[in-house]
């Protein structure tokens, strides 16, 4: 994160009014970017509303900005007043070994996020001089970088068509997207612990379907739209409003479990970010299902027809 890079940005720009947004592990980077910032003459205003990504942008700041700049993530809307600067966490590649005795096959999908992609060609060319045949492709606009997958998007991975996907990150909420969206046998490789699993989506499926169960006796269903800049689906929205005669439309702005109760509906379904329907479930005080399956429930889908929820 370099800040004189950011000031030439700016200054091509015109702007002279800055507001800065980051997101919940970057914030307590924002006091030194803004001081150096007004140190440079710039006038800084600092969102410190919640942010999820970029498709979460506190477009409100500009009310008072010239420009708004999110920290953390790659661009999910163009918009000309908004600059993007994403984290980049460089890697000892060498890592990459712990991997290799989980792989079973020679040619793999290779997929990271927006952290480790600045390295994509270079973790290509340690798999190729390891023996491997290592496949990327481009993803959607959501990730627009080779090999990019985000937690609403997983085009990318199965693009590669590949019958095993090594991926590349931390955590294990990514790797079992992929899974669920190509089917593929997945590796997930963390660096920071440096330890490689086998992911297995099987359970979170059964959990899936055993949340429709439970919702298919849900009398009232709240379709849940939200307002944030990049995750409103509200055409989504209106047709699964059609498809149950208790269904209704609920805007909302941060979906939690408060509200949820509050509201008291039997069930709900999420448009909004889908992780939200799949790491926090145990949160929720109802099921919350996705698009795809709130179609199962209502019977216009087969369980054969089951698939990640993507933006």
């Amino acid at each position: 994160m370099r800040v004189s890079e950011l000031i030439g940005k700016l200054n091509e720009k015109g702007a002279g009014k800055v507001a800065l947004q980051f997101p919940e592990g970057l914030k307590r980077k924002a006091a030194g970017v803004a001081a150096a910032l007004k140190q440079n003459g710039f006038f800084v205003i600092i969102s410190g509303n919640p942010c999820y990504g970029a498709c979460d942008l506190a477009l409100e700041t500009l009310e008072y900005c010239d420009v708004l700049v999110h920290f953390g993530h790659t661009p999910v809307d163009h918009h000309t007043d908004i600059i993007y600067e994403p984290f980049l966490v460089d890697i000892d590649l060498s890592v990459m070994g712990c991997a290799f005795p989980l792989l079973r096959e020679k040619k793999i999908g290779l997929v990271t996020t927006a952290q480790h992609i600045h390295l994509i060609n270079e973790m290509v060319d340690h798999l190729q001089n390891n023996g491997f045949k290592p496949i990327v492709c481009h993803g959607w606009d959501r990730a627009p970088n080779m090999g990019q997958v985000l937690g609403c998007s997983y085009e990318a991975a199965r693009r590669t068509g590949a019958e095993e996907i090594l991926y590349v990150g931390t955590g294990v909420f990514h790797p079992l997207g992929v899974a669920m969206a190509t089917g593929a046998r997945v590796v997930a490789l963390d660096p920071c612990t440096q330890t490689a699993q086998e992911i297995d989506a099987s359970r979170m499926q059964r959990r899936r379907f055993m949340l429709i169960e439970r919702a298919r006796e849900a009398k009232t269903i709240g379709i849940i739209v939200s307002s944030k800049s990049g995750q409103n689906r509200i055409e989504v929205a209106e047709y699964l409003s059609s498809l149950h005669e208790g269904a209704a439309i609920i805007l909302m702005n941060e979906v939690v479990p408060d509200q949820l109760l509050n509201l008291g509906f039997d069930a709900y379904v999420n448009t909004a970010c889908p992780r939200l329907s799949y790491d926090d479930q145990e949160r929720f005080p109802a099921p919350v299902l996705t698009p795809v399956e709130f179609e199962i429930m209502c019977g216009v889908r087969t369980w054969d027809d089951f698939t990640v929820d993507e933006l």
